[in-house]
C-alpha cells in the first residue's frame, strides 16, 4: 500500500516503535491481538489496528502540499478536513482558511471566492450541489481534493445499484458530511432513503413488508428520504451502502435484515431480482479498526482510553464498543486529565463534556489500561497520554526499557 508524506510532528516515538514492530512481525495483519507496553506498576494495551488510516494520511499529504504549492495564495477548506481538532487547528495556523461548519454553516461567503483561490475538499467528499456552486465561481475543485477513495467507491457503487434500478439505503448519520455528500451523488442515480441504525432500519423493514404504509414512512423518515420517493414502487428493490465510519457489523447486519423483508414479500425464490448484493463498500480501515478493538476488549483491561475529536463517528462507535466491557473515557489529549482524581471526557450519547472523579485505580497496581484512537488521531497524542499517566509512578520503568522488546523486534527482522 502507498506510503504518504505525513509530517513527522504528528509521529510518536513510543507508539510509532510499536506499529513498526508489528508491522514488521506480522505484514499481513494477520494477527489481531494487542501490543503491551509494560511500565511495572502501569501496562498499556494497544490496539493491533488505530490512528491515520489511509484516506486520512493521503488528505493531510494533500493539504500540506497545497500548502506548499501556494505560498502567495489564498488556501481554503470546504470544512474541517478531517474531525479532529489538533490537525485542523494546525492547517488553520498555517494560513487555511475555513469556509463551513462541519454541520454545513457558512462561515464565509462562496461569493467572496476568486478563480485564483485553492480550495480544498475534505476527506469526507462534498455534495454535487457546492461542486457545482464552486465550479461556477471558476475555482478548480480537482487538484486538491482529498476525498477518501473508500468515501468514492461508496458513491461508485450507489451509481451502479441505481443504474440497475435498485433504490439506495445508506446507512449513515443524516447530518454528517460524508452521508449529506452520499446521499447527493446518490439521488442523482436513483431513488434514496437513509436509516441511522437498526432501529430505523426495522421501520424501513415493516415498510418493506407492507405491515406500514406511505404516510408513516414520510413521516418517520422525514428529510431523510431523496425528493419523489415513492415508497410503494421504490421499496422493491434495494441495496444497502453506507457511511465507511460506521459500525460494519451493524451495516452488514442492516443489509441482512432488508434482504430479509424483501424475502417476506417476494419470496426467497425472487430475492436476487429485489436485493443487491453491496457488502465490498465497508471500508477496511474502519473494518480492521473495530475488530482490533474486540479483540483488544476481549484481553481484558482495568479501563479504556479512547483518544479522538469528539465529533468523530468512526471514533464513537469504537467508544461504543468498549464502554459496554468497562469504564472508558473519550478524550481529545491528554490535557484532558492531570491526576488520577478527575478526568474530563465526552458522553456519546449525551453529546456533551463530562467530568468523572476517581476515574483511574492508581493504587491498584498492576493497571492495565486499554488504548485505542479514532482513524484521524495523530499517535503523538498517544504518546503524550502514556508519559503522563506514567508519570503518576516514581517506580515505573523508563520509557525505553518498557518499549525495548519492540525496538528488538524490528532489529530481528
Amino acid at each position: 500500500m502507498r506510503q504518504f508524506d505525513v509530517p513527522t510532528f504528528y509521529e510518536s516515538p513510543i507508539i510509532s516503535t510499536v506499529q513498526d514492530a508489528r508491522k514488521a512481525q506480522d505484514p499481513r495483519k494477520k494477527d489481531l491481538s494487542p501490543s503491551v507496553i509494560d511500565f511495572g506498576p502501569v501496562r498499556f494495551k494497544i490496539a493491533r489496528h488505530f490512528g491515520f488510516c489511509f484516506g486520512v494520511e493521503q488528505a493531510i499529504e494533500i493539504a500540506y502540499e497545497a500548502l506548499e504549492e501556494n505560498p502567495d495564495k489564498r488556501i481554503f477548506l470546504l470544512s474541517e478536513m478531517i474531525h479532529n481538532p489538533h490537525v485542523n487547528e494546525d492547517l488553520r495556523d498555517r494560513g487555511i482558511q475555513f469556509l463551513r461548519t462541519t454541520k454545513g454553516e457558512q462561515l464565509i461567503p462562496f461569493d467572496e471566492l476568486t478563480p485564483d483561490d485553492v480550495v480544498l475538499i475534505p476527506a469526507f467528499g462534498t455534495t454535487l450541489e457546492v461542486e457545482q456552486k464552486l465550479e461556477e465561481i471558476g475555482v478548480d475543485t480537482a487538484s486538491y481534493d482529498t476525498t477518501c477513495p473508500f468515501v468514492e467507491k461508496v458513491w461508485r457503487k450507489s451509481s451502479q445499484i441505481g443504474d440497475d434500478d435498485y433504490s439506495i439505503v445508506v446507512h449513515g448519520k443524516r447530518y454528517h458530511e460524508e452521508t449529506r455528500a452520499t446521499f447527493s451523488h446518490a439521488k442523482e442515480e436513483g431513488p434514496v432513503v437513509i436509516v441511522r441504525d437498526m432501529e430505523e432500519a426495522e421501520q424501513l423493514a415493516a415498510v418493506v413488508r407492507g405491515e406500514k404504509d406511505a404516510e408513516f414512512f414520510y413521516d418517520y423518515f422525514d428529510d431523510k428520504y431523496s425528493e419523489g420517493f415513492d415508497p410503494e414502487e421504490d421499496l422493491r428493490r434495494l441495496g444497502v451502502v453506507n457511511q465507511t465510519t460506521m459500525l460494519a457489523e451493524e451495516t452488514a447486519a442492516i443489509a441482512d435484515l432488508m434482504r430479509e423483508a424483501l424475502i417476506d414479500r417476494y419470496g426467497e425464490a425472487d430475492v436476487q431480482e429485489h436485493f443487491a448484493d453491496t457488502s465490498d463498500t465497508l471500508c477496511y480501515a474502519t473494518n480492521e479498526n473495530q475488530n482490533a478493538t474486540k479483540t483488544l476488549i476481549e484481553d481484558g483491561a482495568d479501563l479504556g482510553i479512547v483518544v479522538g475529536g469528539y465529533n468523530s463517528s468512526n471514533t464513537s462507535h469504537l467508544v461504543e464498543l468498549c464502554e459496554e466491557h468497562m469504564p472508558t473515557y473519550f478524550i481529545r489529549d491528554a490535557s484532558e486529565f492531570d491526576a488520577p482524581s478527575e478526568i474530563q471526557h465526552f458522553d456519546v450519547h449525551e453529546q456533551r463534556e463530562v467530568t468523572t472523579e476517581s476515574w483511574f485505580p492508581a493504587d491498584d497496581t498492576p493497571v492495565d489500561v486499554l488504548l485505542t484512537s479514532g482513524a484521524s488521531c495523530p499517535d503523538a497524542l498517544l504518546d503524550d497520554i502514556i508519559r503522563k499517566i506514567v508519570s503518576w509512578y516514581p517506580d515505573a520503568r523508563p520509557v525505553e526499557d518498557a518499549i525495548a522488546p519492540f525496538e528488538e523486534a524490528l532489529e530481528d527482522e
